[in-house]
């Protein structure tokens, strides 16, 4: 497996919300604009500007301003920190995350687009909850009967 699906799968994914994930896929769906690379938000994480509305961000940036509701470039960037020291941690490697961050940068949108996308809807599939099956009354009948 490729080190940044093993980043992705193992440290990214479990700490992002399914609102998030669920936003990000709608961005890599439709190929929101607002969902860019190279950088961790629009306007960039400046202290000057730590009080701007974002207008863009990075795959982890965009889950926590769109999905969790985070509006300015300060509480993004430290959504963003806080999303990579989780991860590194879960994964035991100091800048473990670089190889998910790096991926994300250098690859072709719409291969990352693709790719991205297939992971963040394997994600979110693997959230889905299934109840577990109650025996119908005449089975539990059924069995006392037997």
């Amino acid at each position: 497996m490729e080190s940044w699906r093993m980043v992705w799968r193992s440290g990214l994914a479990p700490v992002l919300s399914t609102a998030g994930l669920t936003t990000l896929r709608d961005a890599l769906e439709s190929d929101d604009h607002r969902l860019v690379q190279g950088a961790t938000t629009t306007p960039p994480p400046l202290m000057c500007v730590q009080d701007w509305p974002v207008e863009a961000a990075c795959a982890l940036g965009f889950c926590g301003w769109q999905g969790d509701g985070l509006e300015t470039v300060g509480s993004v960037e430290e959504f963003f920190a806080r999303c990579c020291y989780e991860a590194d941690t879960r994964l035991g490697e100091p800048a473990a995350c670089r190889w998910f961050l790096n991926w994300f940068d250098d690859t072709a949108r719409d291969e990352m687009r693709r790719e991205l996308l297939a992971e963040v809807e394997l994600a979110l599939a693997e959230r889905v909850v299934v109840a577990p099956r109650v025996p119908a009354v005449r089975e539990l009948v059924g069995a006392r009967g037997a």
